[in-house]
């Protein structure tokens, strides 16, 4: 089966009025795209917990909707249009055929081996590890965060294979799909946790985990208070967004005994000084390293301090 897409250029006041009005006219599925993308006019949308975009839209929008090849493209814009006030001669639109393919594969494609650090390796399950004797992790992309290819991810298991945590028991807070609390394991740490608020995450990480013979157990907030674990821990690592990780200082803060290290990510290099301020008054905070952007902050809690 093929399908053709329908591509209309508009303004950002109209972008998601008119995605919901070309759903209601027939397309399958509308996405929106940035059609600046890739000039320089380019506009990223970023957002974080309590300070989300209001929408998902650009300045100079691109509207795709997915329709059956034998539909009448035309009429699906020209109700669309109506239904949001759009004179129908006035939008302009493209068609673009898409042909039916494998699109497992074609997924599939998309992802390659990932090498972190000096020797780790984030594998998908359909293709060999490069380096068998190196740091393995196998694992697919999926609804939790974290596969190891967005630089904040990659700072972590970067700053855990510096500092590999052996002997030592590790926190991974916002554990996601447990990629870090894996790497740890695997390092050498003999006790790792991993935290979510997410179900679903939990349940990837589980299940990333037992594929990859690790030792590590996972929980809810609340099912972590109450199973009698021990709440401090020689290493806490947290790669979470700046404005949760603020709120969370003095909770992630007192997870961390004397003497121990916490490592924060997900923090944009113009957000450093507000994180650093924000856990000043119970461990300080510098900058590991940087990628992209995004930087690493690490910090020791002295022994003797509580």
């Amino acid at each position: 089966m093929s399908w053709t897409e329908i591509v209309i250029e508009v303004a950002r006041t109209h972008a998601e009025a008119l995605s919901d009005a070309l759903m209601e006219a027939g397309a399958l599925s509308v996405s929106v795209e940035d059609a600046d993308f890739g000039t320089d006019a380019e506009q990223p949308l970023f957002g974080e917990p309590g300070m989300e975009p209001t929408e998902a839209a650009w300045e100079h929008s691109r509207v795709v909707a997915l329709t059956p090849i034998e539909a009448d493209q035309a009429s699906i814009v020209a109700e669309a249009a109506q239904a949001v006030g759009l004179v129908a001669a006035d939008v302009v639109f493209t068609l673009r055929a898409v042909e039916e393919q494998d699109w497992v594969r074609l997924t599939q494609s998309q992802f390659e081996p990932i090498h972190i650090g000096k020797n780790i390796w984030v594998v998908p399950s359909w293709h060999d590890a490069p380096d068998p004797q190196a740091l393995v992790l196998e694992l697919d992309p999926g609804l939790a965060f974290g596969t190891g290819s967005h630089p904040t991810t990659r700072l972590c298991m970067e700053w855990l294979e510096a500092n590999p945590p052996v002997g030592l028991s590790v926190l991974d807070y916002g554990c996601g799909s447990g990629i870090l609390a894996m790497v740890a394991a695997k390092l050498g740490s003999t006790d790792v946790i991993g935290i979510d608020i997410d179900p679903q995450a939990i349940k990837s990480a589980v299940f990333n985990t037992e594929r990859n013979h690790c030792d590590v157990a996972y929980y809810l907030p609340d099912e972590f208070a109450i199973s009698g674990h021990a709440h401090t821990f020689d290493v806490v690592v947290a790669n979470i967004l700046a404005n949760p990780l603020k709120v969370m200082a003095p909770m992630l803060s007192g997870r961390v005994r004397p003497g121990g290290k916490l490592i924060l990510s997900g923090v944009l290099a113009t957000q450093v000084e507000e994180v650093t301020a924000a856990y000043a008054p119970f461990i300080a905070l510098s900058v590991w390293a940087e990628h992209e952007g995004w930087v690493a902050l690490a910090g020791h809690l002295p022994p003797g301090q509580a």
